[in-house]
């Protein structure tokens, strides 16, 4: 079988080859799954460059979302069949077959196509636990998304949309305006052009946003301070703008805000059992067609470095798919 495999800590073009791999083995506990479609992330990125908390000895098969087909089933595994349809997430997924814990697969929803449904485990099991289970998101409430055009922006859009939320997105150019306004969005911020600090305020009548969402990070954080309502909940989700913020105490403390982390893994880790239940509500959602991942490119399998090096140069919108 082929596999992408890093051979060297550089940008994706660089840092990617094709390689001939045999086929992995159904270990205890595991599930060997053909793979049908990866979904890209920005793990993906900084893997490669070896810039990710992880760092696997190279060389090493990247790739962390997938939607496949069970294949072959390990010891002890129950609940699973051949020929099931299942989403995964784990490390080393970006080749023709893979090996994953039994643990970190789950049913994929008949109301996805294969591209969605590679594409529903990280991202909305982020936004999932980001808005629900950190900052409590209620109906009537208003929630600003950073990075609202991306995979992790468009999941936290609909997700805070099914709550009952009205969101404002915040964007990188016009292009991206669309995405964002294709996901849900009642109003979508260009950061290039308008201050979203002032729309926000502006748009809710000077009490700013209960609930902001934020995979960026550095000074996009600062100044999400400034347009955060009393109690409400900023949630720290990532630091794709490459600078880490240092939060200012006395100044959540003088206007009564929270700050709230989010490491989905940590759940996997610690609390398995959320992370199944959460897989059910997103099942649900999709299934009435609350949410559904917004995929704007499916790229054949062999064209993954490009793919992913476009993905590290943030010229990228919506959910970027391999296919197989």
């Amino acid at each position: 079988m082929k596999a992408w495999n890093v051979v060297t800590n550089a940008e994706p073009r660089d840092a990617l080859r094709l390689v001939e791999a045999p086929s992995p083995a159904a270990g205890p506990g595991m599930l060997v799954l053909a793979t049908r479609a990866v979904a890209l992330n920005f793990p993906d990125v900084l893997l490669c460059r070896g810039e990710y908390q992880e760092k696997p000895p190279l060389p090493f098969v990247p790739g962390i979302e997938l939607c496949g087909t069970v294949i072959g089933i390990g010891e002890g595994v129950t609940g699973f069949h051949v020929g099931d349809r299942v989403v995964a997430s784990h490390l080393g997924v970006m080749a023709q077959e893979v090996a994953v814990p039994a643990a970190s697969a789950f049913p994929a929803p008949e109301s996805l196509s294969d591209a969605e449904a590679a594409a529903l485990c990280i991202g909305y099991q982020t936004g999932y636990f980001g808005l629900h289970r950190r900052a409590r998101i209620a109906p009537g409430e208003t929630l600003l998304v950073h990075a609202a055009a991306g995979g992790v922006g468009t999941a936290a859009v609909q997700l805070g949309k099914a709550a009952g939320a009205t969101v404002i997105g915040v964007v990188g150019n016009e292009a991206k305006r669309l995405v964002a306004e294709e996901a849900g969005a009642d109003l979508v911020i260009n950061r290039t052009t308008g201050d979203f600090v002032e729309v926000v305020n502006t748009a809710t009548g000077g009490r700013g946003a209960d609930v902001i969402y934020d995979p960026v990070g550095g000074s996009t954080f600062d100044r999400s301070t400034r347009c955060i309502a009393f109690e409400g909940r900023i949630v720290v989700v990532g630091f794709a703008g490459g600078t880490l913020q240092t939060a200012r105490m006395n100044h959540a403390l003088v206007k009564n805000y929270a700050l709230l982390g989010l490491h989905w893994a940590l759940y996997a880790k610690k609390a398995p059992e959320l992370v199944s239940e959460a897989h059910e509500q997103l099942t649900l959602l999709a299934d009435k067609g609350l949410i559904r991942p917004v995929v704007t490119e499916t790229v054949p399998f062999e064209d993954a470095p490009d793919a992913i090096q476009r993905l590290g140069d943030g010229t990228t919108a919506g959910r970027v798919v391999l296919t197989l």
